[in-house]
């Protein structure tokens, strides 16, 4: 098969909405929270072929060499990205990946000491590097890097509870600020804080403050992973790093090494076939801090909104990022227009909005909106629509 229908999975995670995803791909759910739908060929969670029922990883393992066509199948053995939707209801962690010659010695070390991959404590769970570069669907909000040296002095000058912070970052930079937080006792974070949610909470219950702001996210922050006890840690860094707003269409690249967080709004991800997460708090999930601090770039972080550039046939703008891994464009079709490509090597594509027909030789599909499809190594194709279309897809550069 050259041209094929494929179903996603649903991954339930407390930080997600119920309502997008299930009216995305047209699935009823209730009660759960649809925080990604993953479409590729990870283990974790593999895409079903419709036609076959067989899960995409174990097609793309009868066959890699043809499927996945020679180069990338010489370069990474294996489908090399995972592609997904999210919608961010609640604030993600704050996290961090790892490089990939990192990643290939923490797994290695923790399948040494005879860590289970499912367990709770585990940092690594593969051997791959988890660059990603996600494209708004909404207004997108998200916490990107470090903020520039004299923004950070001015949040530190002008947050009261935060004050004593500055002699810190003066002498001892990002890491010596950063380091500080994180391994300063429970007790010393919640007097530290406390007083700060106390001055900060009313103003958020009563809608005073605004999405730009730290003290709109530390509450909301505050409020969904505080209820009792000790405060997050992740609030710090609330303060510490850039809020970026994403609009539409505008993406965002995040690299090994650049703390993140995403807050709210809906986009499409794609990363590197990578599940390593090192944690740095608004999370119920293990926080290894030392392993943490070996990992986040210490270093100020100007944030670049993505335009995507457009191509020659103009339908199609593709968000171009430094990673070897994976590629995303955007391709917007009217019944004027329509997109011809030879794939070189496995690509995947989601209708977004309206109807769309693909055909490739011999062969050829109806989707519509939620549903994704793909292109195998070797084919020309052909993509069309009556009305109206959006399609996101992805692919590795090649």
């Amino acid at each position: 098969m050259a041209l094929f229908k494929i179903k996603g999975v649903v991954q339930n995670y407390a930080w997600g909405g119920s309502e997008y995803i299930p009216r995305l791909i047209g699935q009823f759910v209730v009660d759960e929270k649809c925080a990604e739908y993953w479409m590729g060929a990870h283990d974790k969670a593999p895409a079903i072929i419709e036609e076959s029922g067989e899960p995409l990883n174990e097609f793309i393992s009868k066959n890699p060499r043809q499927v996945l066509g020679e180069q990338v199948y010489d370069q990474f053995g294996r489908l090399p990205f995972l592609f997904k939707v999210l919608d961010v209801y609640d604030m993600l962690s704050i996290q961090v990946h790892p490089s990939k010659a990192e990643a290939e010695k923490g797994f290695a070390r923790e399948n040494e000491a005879g860590i289970p991959l499912s367990a709770p404590h585990r940092n690594y769970k593969d051997d791959n590097h988890k660059p990603e570069i996600m494209v708004a669907l909404s207004e997108f909000w998200l916490l990107h890097g470090f903020l520039p040296k004299e923004d950070l002095k001015k949040v530190l000058r002008s947050t009261p509870e935060l004050n004593h912070l500055l002699t810190v970052f003066e002498e001892e930079s990002y890491r010596g600020l950063y380091q500080t937080i994180m391994e300063e006792p429970a007790a010393q974070t919640n007097a530290t804080l406390q007083p700060l949610i106390d001055r900060i909470l009313p103003l958020y219950e009563s809608e005073s403050l605004d999405k730009s702001s730290p003290e709109y996210w530390a509450s909301k922050a505050y409020l969904s992973f505080c209820p009792v006890g000790d405060i997050d840690k992740g609030i710090y860094s609330i303060f510490f790093f850039n809020i970026v707003k994403v609009n539409e269409g505008e993406a965002v690249f995040q690299d090994a090494g650049v703390p993140h967080a995403y807050m709210e709004g809906h986009n499409m991800e794609l990363m590197a076939n990578s599940d390593n997460v090192l944690r740095g708090g608004l999370t119920p999930k293990h926080v290894d801090v030392a392993e943490l601090l070996k990992h986040v770039s210490f270093k100020e972080t100007i944030p670049n909104i993505l335009e995507g550039e457009i191509q020659t046939d103009e339908v199609e703008r593709i968000y171009k990022s430094p990673a070897p891994d994976f590629e995303l464009s955007k391709i917007d079709l009217d019944f004027t227009s329509s997109y011809r490509a030879m794939s070189l090597t496995l690509e995947i594509m989601i209708v977004l909005e309206g109807e769309v027909k693909v055909s490739s030789e011999d062969e050829s599909i109806e989707l519509k909106k939620g549903e994704v499809f793909v292109i195998t190594s070797g084919s020309s194709y052909h993509i069309s629509t009556n009305l109206r279309a959006q399609i996101y897809k992805a692919k590795c550069p090649v």
